[in-house]
């Protein structure tokens, strides 16, 4: 059986032709003209493919039957040119709304921490002295005066730190130091009011019993008065002896003051002369230094050391209270929370004041202190012209003139001697 085509033959001579046998080929045929048609036939659209889970933005080119290399394709590189043109570039950020929002943010979180260490130092505040018991009060003037105290309460101390403090074990608390604020527009002036002051008990009324008590004449050593009936009637008595009318009133105790000196990192102090102290545990040398908290304390209650006693004393202690409300009141505590956290909390917790002080008065008396520091105002001892069975008389003459010039808002000339 042939299986090769009609006219066709397995023989190898016959290359040429359908078949035939001849040796040679046959002529040249003329082949039928065919007419192609003036346009291709259009292919039927190819389907869309469906997209599997990749980016739409991608395009291989083969879904629309274009081929890599063509120009529709544009080659390797049309790949990248066409998935660029899919997606618009979006537009410029706009950078002053992002730093108006962002300042916005940062004014909020600034406000909301401001508003909230201010309820949260305002709720600390030991408000335990009520000023409206003191009765027959001096008018009021355009100053706010402070009665600074220094007690020596040794509430909350172990009997470790009070043998590290020199502090001794006495109980209940009695006025280690007291000095009068006022802050004037004029300028502030501080005034040490030394503990063995002559002054008369005035009439009062006592702040635990109601009971009005008569005056009586009696003059005793002015922190008798506290010992008596505590701060309103130590309040009663200055106002009575002064002509002073006190706003504020603010105590601090051993552990809180030698707590806050701590919190700030310690208070650089300029001792002129160098002195020593066994009670309080004073052992200093003359030159700038660096107090802590243990030496601040000795340094303000020392006064055996020194020829003019009390009043020697009360020089030092106005020296280092201004010197840290300066170093306190200042933008590297008051704007680091590391600083201005333990500080707060260092004081409020053991600082007495009356009923109406705010955080905002508190402030306030801290920058009054911190300009008597800088040169804005003036710091004495309350003038002082003899003695009366040991305790100091004041100069009234003085004193009448120094209470006029604060109650007139006027700088104070008065000198203590």
């Amino acid at each position: 059986m042939n299986d090769w085509p009609d006219g066709w033959t397995d023989d190898r001579n016959a290359r040429y032709g359908r078949g035939s046998a001849d040796a040679q080929p046959e002529g040249v045929r003329r082949m039928r003209h065919v007419q192609r048609p003036s346009a291709p036939p259009q292919r039927p659209p190819v389907p869309q493919q469906q997209s599997r889970g990749y980016d739409d933005a991608y395009d291989s080119g083969y879904n629309t039957g274009q081929v890599y290399g063509s120009p529709a394709g544009g080659g390797r590189g049309g790949g990248r040119a066409d998935r660029g043109s899919v997606r618009a570039p979006g537009p410029a950020p706009d950078w002053r709304r992002r730093i108006k929002i962002g300042s916005i943010v940062v004014l909020v979180a600034v406000l909301g921490t401001t508003i909230g260490t201010y309820f949260w130092a305002d709720g600390k505040m030991r408000r335990e002295v009520d000023l409206a018991k003191v009765i027959d009060r001096p008018k009021e003037d355009d100053c706010t005066t402070y009665l600074i105290v220094g007690s020596d309460s040794r509430e909350g101390m172990t009997a470790e730190e009070k043998k590290k403090l020199h502090t001794g074990s006495a109980e209940g608390k009695r006025t280690d130091s007291m000095m009068i604020l006022a802050a004037c527009g004029g300028g502030n002036t501080m005034i040490s009011l030394p503990r063995d002051s002559d002054v008369e008990i005035p009439k009062f009324v006592g702040s635990e019993s109601g009971k009005t008590f008569p005056a009586q004449g009696r003059r005793v050593k002015l922190n008798a008065a506290y010992a008596e009936d505590g701060p309103e009637l130590l309040v009663r008595t200055v106002e009575h002896n002064t002509g002073l009318r006190i706003d504020h009133y603010a105590e601090i105790g051993f552990a809180g003051f030698a707590n806050i000196v701590d919190a700030l990192g310690g208070v650089e102090m300029n001792i002129e002369k160098g002195f020593k102290d066994k009670k309080s545990g004073a052992d200093f040398q003359a030159g700038k230094q660096t107090l802590n908290g243990e030496q601040a304390l000795a340094f303000v209650r020392t006064r055996y050391a020194f020829a003019e006693s009390d009043l020697a004393r009360t020089k030092n202690q106005q020296k280092f209270l201004s010197a840290l409300a300066s170093q306190a009141a200042t933008p590297g505590t008051i704007l680091n929370p590391f600083k201005l956290y333990p500080t707060l909390g260092a004081g409020l917790d053991t600082l007495i004041v009356d009923e109406d002080m705010s955080l905002f008065d508190l402030g306030e008396m801290f920058f009054a202190m911190k300009g008597i520091s800088g040169g804005q105002g003036t710091s004495i001892n309350m003038p002082i012209n003899g003695t009366r069975g040991g305790n100091l008389t004041w100069d009234k003459a003085k004193v009448q003139q120094l209470v006029q010039q604060i109650q007139n808002d006027e700088k104070v000339t008065v000198t203590e001697k």
